[in-house]
């Protein structure tokens, strides 16, 4: 089950979200015209940035958002007025959403997405919106930094299993956008039109008297997709020396062995020696895939050092965003009824920026990116060329330019993270891509504090 399928959308929230709520209502002031911005403070994993994902879910779940009788009835029974529960029936979903492509990586403290209308819808979303567009953007991020160490290895979700229950199905879906090749997941493959991809378990191995016929009899079941997981006994003494064996009666049947792969042991010591084995026998066609508790650390270790491995199946550290588990978006108010807001507390680095704002991006003569600029909207910018980040995808609470087609999104957040320099793009200690303020909203921010 993914978010799009949990069939009460509107209690997917956090409790004072709904006493909120009814507090607008009672007072009467639910129906002011608000805007709230959605925007993250830390880029996890020590990236340069974040890769956006997440929107087409959101829009999906919005789009039907009502509170329907057994909800309201089971609000009732919890305390909440019979007037605002009445209402709830009658509510439809109805503000607009203009938002950055999926795919797009964006920077702290950007206005990434804004969803404008009355108070109360802006209010009510504020759980569902953080839950998905966070957990999203996040294993977007670290596919994206996973990929980044395979160069054009292939590279396969294998953390369904791993996974934080059916969230998992989400992270597929954004996981490919961050460029994986496919995955094991088969509701994400149904779901999305992902490419699925698998081998074997050990305990097929085990089923069998021998290794050698346990390979055999999956050969003869699947000729042309034949991936040998030869790890259960000996890799190299017994795993590999069976693997040639069926890849030659494969090949006598006109056939071929795709590939073997390693799911323990120290890749860089055990690929070359695959490798080798495979060769000499001569099966240099035959892939070797590695697995078991890898990360980008890792694989770009054993890139840079030519290990022989082919492709690279990634489960627990992708699925659940290791090390860091959770991305830091949070949703502030930035206008009510016309009033810029803004929140300065005591900690600087957790004040919003007021008022409806624009965010451009800037390139230079060769299309790479310079800088980013945060505006006011209807003010002209500082510095006249930039880009708009942002476009329409929701008004009225009816989705526009909807995407969902993951081969673009892919497409495009490969595009757009190339074109920033290779500084901002490493892995290890990126520099910081300039984000400026333009002078009137700064002007802004300093009479708020006054």
């Amino acid at each position: 089950m993914a978010v799009t399928d949990i069939p009460h959308p509107e209690l997917y929230t956090d409790y004072y979200q709904l006493t909120m709520g009814q507090g607008y209502y009672k007072i009467g002031i639910h129906e002011k015209k608000a805007h709230f911005d959605y925007f993250f403070r830390n880029t996890p994993f020590g990236g340069g940035f974040v890769v956006f994902a997440g929107l087409a879910d959101l829009l999906a779940v919005l789009e039907g958002y009502r509170f329907t009788p057994d909800a309201c009835r089971w609000l009732e029974n919890k305390g909440f007025d019979h007037d605002f529960c009445r209402f709830l029936g009658e509510y439809r979903f109805d503000a607009d959403i203009h938002s950055v492509r999926e795919g797009e990586p964006v920077l702290p403290g950007e206005p990434v997405l804004t969803v404008s209308g009355s108070l109360l819808s802006c209010q009510l979303i504020e759980t569902l919106l953080l839950n998905i567009l966070n957990f999203q953007s996040l294993i977007a991020t670290k596919a994206y930094r996973l990929r980044q160490a395979c160069g054009d290895r292939q590279l396969v979700d294998f953390g369904l299993r791993r996974g934080q229950g059916a969230g998992s199905v989400s992270a597929t879906r954004a996981a490919f956008i961050g460029g994986i090749t496919a995955t094991s997941n088969v509701m994400a493959g149904y779901r999305f039109d992902v490419p699925v991809s698998g081998t074997m378990a050990h305990s097929w191995i085990q089923c069998f008297d021998s290794e050698l016929e346990a390979f055999r009899a999956y050969a003869a079941l699947y000729p042309d997709q034949c991936i040998l997981l030869v790890d259960t006994y000996n890799s190299l003494e017994s795993g590999i020396p069976n693997a040639i064996t069926v890849a030659k009666e494969l090949e006598g049947r006109g056939h071929r062995l795709i590939g073997v792969r390693l799911d323990s042991g120290e890749p860089h010591k055990m690929a070359p020696k695959a490798r080798k084995m495979l060769d000499d026998a001569g099966l240099n066609n035959v892939a070797i895939a590695v697995s078991d508790q890898l990360d980008e650390e890792k694989i770009a270790a054993l890139v840079g050092d030519n290990v022989p491995i082919d492709l690279f199946g990634v489960g627990t550290r992708l699925i659940t965003g290791h090390p860091d588990g959770a991305l830091s978006g949070v949703y502030k108010m930035c206008e009510l009824d016309g009033r810029p807001t803004m929140k300065y507390t005591d900690e600087s680095s957790k004040s919003s920026l007021p008022g409806v704002k624009e965010l451009l991006r800037y390139a230079d003569s060769q299309g790479r990116f310079t800088n980013d600029l945060i505006c006011l909207s209807g003010e002209s910018p500082d510095s006249p060329g930039g880009e708009p980040l942002r476009r329409i995808f929701m008004e009225s609470g009816h989705a526009l330019n909807m995407e969902t087609d993951l081969e673009k999104m892919a497409e495009y957040c490969r595009t757009r993270s190339g074109q920033f320099p290779d500084r901002i793009r490493r892995m290890l200690n990126p520099d910081r891509f300039p984000v400026e303020l333009d002078r009137s909203l700064k002007s802004l921010i300093e009479k708020l504090k006054r």
